[in-house]
């Protein structure tokens, strides 16, 4: 890479990286002092393999609603458009080891769920395009290597 791009992930070599794991992208400071932390969260190694489609979309849906049972500073939690991971955005919550033991209490909500939530034409814009198998298939290979989550690139 030449120059330093705007999106920080585009500065990030990817084939460097280990997925799974969990990365502290950066924190933006708000004019009055409040701070978003951004995470990366990676499910899947980079150009190796990728989530699909219809589990991925269910597991965003159940993370989106079960992880604010854990914290109650989430912003944001969507979809990388490569399909290997998501984005976490929280607010004024520097605790890393907290985020962790949060997305692992989601994880596992995942694995407990009977069915996806707003997984209809009203709550959702693609709602035939679901798989609370693949969900959960996702949510246990990503728990499965939590001890290594810190761990964001190879040795």
């Amino acid at each position: 890479m030449a120059n330093k791009m705007n999106v920080e992930s585009f500065n990030l070599d990817h084939t460097k990286v280990a997925a799974p794991y969990v990365r502290l992208v950066g924190v933006t400071k708000g004019p009055k002092g409040d701070e978003i932390y951004k995470y990366d969260i990676r499910f899947k190694q980079p150009n190796k393999a990728h989530m699909e489609m219809a589990g991925l979309h269910s597991i965003e849906h159940l993370m989106a609603e079960n992880i604010r049972n854990h914290l109650d500073n989430v912003v944001d939690i969507g979809p990388m458009g490569c399909q290997t991971g998501f984005y976490l955005a929280v607010l004024n919550h520097s605790d890393y080891d907290e985020v962790l033991d949060v997305l692992e209490k989601t994880l596992n909500d995942v694995l407990a769920a009977d069915e996806v939530p707003a997984c209809n034409e009203v709550q959702c814009g693609w709602a035939a395009n679901h798989s609370l198998e693949g969900a959960k298939e996702i949510a246990n290979e990503m728990l499965s290597h939590r001890n290594e989550w810190h761990v964001v690139f190879a040795e």
